[in-house]
């Protein structure tokens, strides 16, 4: 069950076979059907899910019942609502399935027995954060310097599975943009590739 969590563990670092025959007495397997929730606004992220099979979403709902969504996760990526993981507050983000998926989890305190145990693990994190930022701050120069239609193209270049395995609304949400719009993007691209 934990082939790809350690597959792209070791990307990282180097782990002996003890350290993670260790690290697995501290991981959860866990299966979600699509449209299961693993996590709701409101409650404590208890779990940090690193996606094995299948994709989840992060999204916020707005008062007019609106979805805005901030990360997608497949195989190999991580999500959480990280700011309740960390400091125990209720999560501001709902996280559910978009597909059936395979999960591994982990707890704030499994982590931090981890990170005592084996020091190495923390070149990890301090990787995956690190990634983690420099996603957000090239996707927050996207939205502000890049037209729709390069921010669109951009998107598609770095996640290309994401078309096929998203529905467009979801893509525009993730855009900022209304179905609507993100269709006349898709069609502006495809006259002037013509």
């Amino acid at each position: 069950m934990y082939e790809l969590f350690f597959e792209k563990l070791n990307e990282k670092i180097t782990l002996t076979t003890d350290q993670q025959d260790i690290i697995k007495r501290y991981l959860i397997p866990k299966k979600i059907r699509k449209n299961q929730y693993l996590l709701q606004e409101g409650d404590v992220a208890k779990y940090a899910a690193f996606v094995e099979k299948g994709a989840l979403r992060a999204y916020s709902v707005d008062e007019k019942g609106g979805e805005h969504i901030i990360q997608f996760a497949f195989e190999g990526w991580t999500i959480s609502d990280m700011y309740s993981f960390m400091t125990g507050n209720p999560a501001t983000y709902n996280i559910d399935a978009l597909e059936d998926s395979e999960l591994v989890l982990i707890s704030r305190s499994a982590q931090e027995e981890i990170l005592k145990q084996i020091p190495e693990y923390e070149a990890y994190i301090r990787l995956q954060i690190t990634g983690a930022y420099m996603a957000m701050q090239k996707r927050i120069t996207s939205m502000l310097s890049l037209s729709l239609e390069e921010r669109y193209i951009n998107l598609t270049k770095l996640y290309p599975n994401l078309i096929q395995r998203v529905p467009q609304r979801m893509i525009a949400s993730y855009m900022g943009l209304t179905p609507e719009t993100l269709s006349r993007v898709r069609r502006k691209i495809k006259n002037q590739s013509n």
